[in-house]
């Protein structure tokens, strides 16, 4: 028999990560009597792992189509296999290595490399000005322009203030030996630039679509055109969204026209039809629910006011046009009495100076009274009895005389009570019943007049 081969002797075969860098480690750790065979175990296995983060970093980079890997996606690996990942390295800034000398009493060492570090000269940093870190990137809201108005807030651009007086800063051509002119005082061009400044508005460009819109609109409104034209052109001031440039315009082309209608009497029947038509529009403007219209009440309330109180209208469309603006009125105090709690004393003085001041029309006591009628019946109240409007009125009318003022004030006193089913008539020999106001009017109703009486008693 032959007798069996001896085993040959275990060699282990190092790698790349070597056995004493596993025993440096150990040696730095307090571990002295560590074993060679231990130390190649942990060599294999550290190079092992090594091997797989590299190959997990460099799908990240296949991936990223990339040829370098970098530390993000040493990172990213190391989340994959479920290791915390390192910190302080950044991929946009990557750390820089240095090859050391060769050490004369090692030369089987490989060669070392080592993370090459700035040294930092503490004194010429403390030397140095100090630089202040600016604010991280974010995101604000602001008005860039409110109703056409730039605001003066330091995120907006400064406007291009326009040059003013430029007659006075420029010098005129002097004569031989004349002393040249005093310059302008600096408090005045300095209250004229605040004035510019307070001022500033930005230009509003409309569109070629929204004028051609304008044009067309406005010469549909006014008469004599095709009442089916101007019931669509009043349609779309209802309806159409998109208006808001134009709603300057329009309040201003209607002021415009009420003042000319006005000022020439307003005693024909196409002066009546054009201001039947401008209250139309402000109606039409009033119910567009896509307008804002907030801004431009001091500029509606004048032409609505001034065709409430006019004191010659058209007699054909005079209880018209007052009915209308009074309708108009009573919807924008609706609307926007909550937002301006001062609009509605406001209008309640104005109409009751016209209704009790001496030098007033019957006209524009007619309009004042229908004003107070869409106003409410606390309006009512106040002006025509608290205020001494029916008593004004009831020394201006002769006794049975009948008209726009009197069917004017028959109406205010339905709004404060209605009348009664079976009228029961006053008593002349009752000093009671002969001290109601307007008795004259209400001499065949005896149930409505008390009933006034008491509604104002249960108000006062």
């Amino acid at each position: 028999m032959s007798k069996p081969k001896a085993k040959a002797a275990q060699t282990h075969q190092t790698g790349i990560y070597k056995s004493d860098s596993v025993r440096d480690v150990a040696e730095s750790l307090g571990i002295t009597n560590l074993s060679e065979t231990v130390a190649s175990s942990l060599a294999s296995d550290v190079e092992y792992r090594i091997h797989q983060v590299i190959e997990e970093a460099s799908r990240f980079m296949r991936h990223a189509r990339r040829t370098t890997i970098t530390t993000s996606d040493i990172d990213q690996a190391l989340r994959v296999l479920n290791i915390e990942p390192l910190y302080g390295h950044n991929p946009h800034n990557p750390p820089v290595f240095r090859r050391a000398l060769p050490f004369p009493n090692a030369a089987n060492v490989g060669p070392v490399y080592f993370v090459d570090d700035e040294e930092i000269d503490f004194d010429r940093v403390l030397r140095e000005e100090k630089i202040t870190l600016p604010k991280g990137v974010s995101w604000t809201a602001h008005w860039l322009a409110v109703e056409g108005v730039q605001p003066l807030i330091p995120e907006n651009p400064p406007a291009i203030p326009k040059d003013v007086d430029q007659e006075i800063t420029k010098s005129p051509p002097q004569a031989n030996g004349a002393f040249p002119l005093t310059p302008p005082s600096e408090s005045r061009s300095t209250v004229k630039k605040q004035q510019q400044q307070q001022q500033q508005l930005v230009k509003q460009v409309l569109s070629r679509e929204l004028q051609l819109y304008y044009t067309r609109l406005t010469a549909s409104l006014l008469p004599p055109t095709d009442s089916t034209k101007r019931t669509a052109a009043l349609a779309s001031l209802r309806n159409d969204a998109g208006l808001q440039a134009l709603l300057p315009y329009l309040i201003r082309w209607v002021g415009e026209g009420v003042v000319t209608a006005l000022k020439e009497g307003a005693q024909t029947e196409a002066d009546g039809r054009s201001l039947e038509v401008l209250l139309d529009v402000v109606s039409a403007i009033l119910e567009n629910n896509t307008l804002f219209i907030e801004p431009y009440l001091h500029q509606l309330l004048p032409a609505i006011l001034s065709t409430l109180l006019h004191s010659t209208l058209p007699p054909s469309h005079a209880t018209h046009l007052r009915t209308s603006a009074a309708q108009t009125l009573s919807r924008l105090l609706t609307q926007h009495s909550t937002t301006y709690p001062s609009l509605s004393p406001r209008i309640m003085k104005t109409l009751l100076v016209a209704l009790i001041s001496s030098d007033k029309s019957k006209g524009t006591r007619e309009g004042a009274i229908r004003g107070l009628v869409g106003i409410g019946k606390e309006a009512v109240r106040k002006g025509l009895v608290e205020g001494g409007g029916v008593k004004v009125v009831g020394s201006e009318c002769t006794p049975g005389e009948t008209g726009p003022l009197v069917d004017s004030v028959m109406t205010a006193l339905h709004v404060l009570h209605s009348a009664s089913d079976m009228p029961e008539s006053l008593d002349a020999t009752d000093d009671g019943d002969a001290a109601i106001f307007f008795a004259e009017k209400l001499y065949g109703d005896k149930g409505w007049a008390l009933g006034i009486l008491s509604s104002i008693k249960q108000q006062s």
